[in-house]
């Protein structure tokens, strides 16, 4: 009994730490990714919108996690279900600016419809992908 305790809060640790590598990359990522300075509109000009819209990119991505942590039953296939919901939260992203020219520039503007906007699609990103990776 206290092996399996002790083999769960292993895992436990390994999988959490996993999402907190997977969650910096990403932040990484799609802040690079952006036409804008998401620490500057953020931290120094209070920007709600560049919030939102980073913030909901950021959970979408997490539940999309979650989703790889619940169904992964090894490493390995953690680590796949990862890349694929990192990739599906980058095309969402893509898509979102696809759909809407203009969603930097609006982001940087402070116009919280473009973030509602792109907060949506990367919610839903995550939502669904999280969904598609169950057995």
């Amino acid at each position: 009994m206290l092996a399996d305790l002790a083999y769960g809060l292993l895992s436990f640790a390994a999988y959490f730490l996993g999402c907190l590598a997977y969650c910096a990359a990403y932040c990484v990522v799609y802040t690079r990714l952006t036409a804008h300075d998401e620490y500057a509109l953020i931290v120094e000009q209070h920007n709600a919108s560049a919030a939102v819209a980073f913030g909901a990119s950021l959970v979408g991505f997490a539940i999309a996690l979650a989703g790889a942590v619940h169904n992964a039953t090894s490493a390995i296939e953690f680590i796949v279900w990862g890349v694929v919901a990192f990739a599906t939260q980058i095309i969402a992203y893509l898509l979102a600016r696809l759909a809407h020219p203009g969603l930097c520039e609006a982001i940087e503007q402070n116009a919280i419809a473009a973030a509602v906007w792109l907060g949506a699609v990367s919610l839903s990103a995550g939502v669904l992908s999280a969904a598609c990776m169950s057995p």
